[in-house]
This record gives C-alpha cells, sequence and structure tokens, in this order.
C-alpha cells in the first residue's frame, strides 16, 4: 500500500509489540492498547530460536536482544544425573544467530523502548471497550475513554483474546491439556552453556536453558488436575518432590530455590481458530489465533513470525482485506504445524496414545522441526 496506514494493536506483549515496531519503522500509525498498567512480564525467561531471532534483525531489536540474553547454539540431552548423552547444534535462519536465552522482563522492556523508538504510541490500562467496522475502517473506543478510527485492527491479546472473544464469542475457548509447566529462575551453573534437556523416561523431562551470564531457568511439564494450584508457601516443595529423581545440575538448581514465590506455574491449554482469523479489517494473530503447548519452544517465535509477515503482507499488497488474505495464507499451515507437533511431542513424552498423523510427525522430532522451521516461509 502507497499511503501509511492507521493500525491499533490490541495488546502490548512479544507479538504486539513487535508488529508496532515493524509497522511505526515503515511509516505508519501505530498505537498498542494494553489492559495492564505495566509491562510486568513474569520474572522467567524464554528461548528465542533462530527464526524468532530473524524477526528481531528485521525489526532492528537483535543486536539487543543479544546483549540482554545469552546467545547459544547445543542442545544437550542428558540423562537424570545430568550426563551428556546428545549434543545437537542449532540450525541458523539466514545469519540470525541459532538460539539466544532472554529474560522476559527484560524482552518485554527493550519491545516497548523499540516501539518508542520507533514511533509506536503505547497505552497502558486500556483495553477495547466499542468497536464498528464499516467496511471502509474501524470505529474503536478504548476504556480509558480515547477513541479513533482506523484502517486496522490487531488483536495479539493472547490465548483468553477478548477480541476473539468479540468476533466469534465462545466458538474458541482455551482447551486445557491436562498439563502444567512449573519454571523458576535460578543462578546459572558454569556447565549450562545452552538449553540441557535431561531425560528421566516419560517420568519428567527437565529443562535448564542459560538467559545470561549469570541467570538461567529449570522448567519442567507435568500431568496436573484442572484446579490444582501450587501451595503459596510450599510450591517449591512441591516442585522438588516431582523432579526427586533427578540428581547433578537440576538438583543442584533446585537446591537454590528457597522462595516459594519464585515458582511460576502455568496451566499449558491450546487454542485453534478454525474460522478465518480476520473479519473485515479485524484480525487476531498470536495466540489469540493459535496458542500451543511449549514443547518446540516455538510460541513467541510464532507471534512474531506473524507480525513480520503482516507487515509484508501489508507493504505488498493493494488493500487491507487483500494483505489479511494473503497473510493469513502464509501463516495458517506454519502455525498449525506447530501446533499440532507439539501437541505431539506432549503427548508422546507423557505415554498418551497418539494418532496416525501425529506419529508421522513425530518422525521429524524437535531437532528436525528446528531444521524445518529456518526454511523460508
Amino acid at each position: 500500500m502507497a499511503s501509511p496506514l492507521r493500525v491499533l494493536i490490541h495488546g502490548g506483549g512479544i507479538g504486539g509489540l513487535t508488529l508496532a515496531t515493524l509497522l511505526a519503522r515503515r511509516g505508519h500509525t501505530v498505537e498498542v492498547a494494553e489492559v495492564r498498567d505495566e509491562l510486568d512480564a513474569l520474572g522467567v525467561g524464554i528461548i528465542q530460536p533462530s527464526n524468532a531471532l530473524h524477526v528481531m534483525r528485521e525489526a532492528g531489536l537483535l543486536d539487543a536482544c543479544l546483549a540482554a540474553g545469552f546467545e547459544w547454539e547445543i542442545l544437550t540431552i542428558a540423562d537424570p544425573a545430568g550426563t551428556p548423552r546428545a549434543e545437537i547444534p542449532q540450525p541458523r535462519m539466514g545469519d540470525a544467530p541459532p538460539a539466544n536465552g532472554i529474560p522476559r522482563p527484560a524482552l518485554a522492556a527493550l519491545l516497548a523502548d523499540g516501539a518508542r523508538a520507533a514511533g509506536a504510541v503505547i497505552r497502558f490500562g486500556a483495553t477495547i471497550d466499542a468497536l464498528t467496522d464499516d467496511g471502509d475502517g474501524v470505529d474503536v473506543t478504548l476504556t480509558d475513554g480515547s477513541a479513533g478510527r482506523w484502517d486496522l485492527v490487531v488483536g495479539f491479546d493472547g490465548i483468553g483474546s477478548p477480541l476473539r472473544t468479540r468476533l466469534y464469542g465462545d466458538r474458541h475457548t482455551p482447551e486445557y491439556t491436562g498439563f502444567a509447566n512449573w519454571r523458576v529462575t535460578v543462578p546459572r551453573l558454569p556447565q549450562v552453556e545452552g538449553v540441557v534437556m535431561c531425560m528421566a523416561g516419560q517420568e519428567a523431562k527437565a529443562l535448564l536453558t542459560p538467559i545470561t551470564d549469570d541467570l538461567m531457568y529449570l522448567g519442567v511439564v507435568f500431568a496436573e488436575d484442572e484446579d490444582f494450584r501450587p501451595g503459596a508457601d510450599t510450591a517449591h516443595e512441591e516442585l522438588a518432590k516431582r523432579l526427586s529423581m533427578f540428581s547433578g545440575p537440576v538438583a543442584e538448581a533446585l537446591a537454590s530455590v528457597t522462595d516459594p514465590a519464585s515458582v511460576v506455574y502455568t496451566r499449558i491449554s491450546q487454542v485453534t481458530v478454525e474460522d478465518p482469523w480476520h473479519v473485515g479489517r479485524v484480525v487476531l494473530a498470536g495466540d489469540a489465533a493459535h496458542a500451543s503447548t511449549p514443547h518446540l519452544a516455538q510460541g513467541a517465535a510464532m507471534a512474531v513470525e506473524d507480525a513480520l509477515v503482516l507487515a509484508d503482507s501489508l507493504r505488498d499488497e493493494d488493500t487491507v482485506p487483500a494483505a489479511l488474505t494473503a497473510w493469513e495464507a502464509r501463516r495458517r499451515p506454519r502455525a498449525l504445524w506447530v501446533q499440532s507437533l507439539s501437541r505431539a511431542v506432549l503427548k508422546q513424552e507423557t505415554g498418551l496414545p497418539t494418532t496416525p498423523e501425529e506419529d508421522a510427525l513425530l518422525k521429524i522430532g524437535i531437532p528436525g522441526a528446528a531444521h524445518v522451521l529456518v526454511q523460508p516461509y
């Protein structure tokens, strides 16, 4: 499109702020409506695989990500004692690094700084109160009383997306998988120079992920009742019991966890919007459209890829509707492939029965998926 657009992004998470940066750098007028009063990201880390770092390069944020995090290349598969059994180099997408671990708060801060530096406006404590799409534009009133007319509204508002509910009612509510993620930030052990995946058969898989020179996080997935929550005073002890089959670096990491409040517990849910991801000039992206389990470490990567492809489609197509159609045609197969393989890995690792289609995906596996996802998309 030759003319700059006015774009409202609903949600100031990783995908929303990446899109804000990309669009504002290309001359569009961008505002982000974020319901939180600040970007208070949970104090654990995140993996940025090479395809995510490729997007950060396009957004001008790669150097900031690498400076704030811990760049790594080797995925180590280890036994419960931490003894390495395989070392797997991670592939690169173009000239992007193979992988980076980074604290979530640091990533949120640098994304917000990048969006503002590009010219985007971030409105905190604001969400959509009223929305009318007349085909030529979208009139929106926010809960902070501000109002405007936009060429495009993008819902990067997470797995519980209010914008998705506004578009589709309760047709696409999150589905609890029966599993939950336990994570805690601990001092980095010297031997953890990349992700170390300690396997205890089908009992448990513990990941140690470096996120700075001084810090790493321990993450593990277990089957949990939907209404289970760790005790406020005992979460660290409950996590230690679940990981009692591990020694070596996992046990050493656990020994440093003395504050139950440092343990972050998140139920793993999935969303697949089977309807079109856009209605008129309103579009869903990231977890709002295709939330997956974390087994490929690709959830945030899929969100930032959504952002880059949407920015490119708005550049390449003549109209907003044409851009949204082209964007979804590129994004849906790739995002749903990641979702399907992630869920298959979860089922395989926990002993649940898999379908023939999932068995075919599992032949690719996690290492194979990394090579698929660094190909052009």
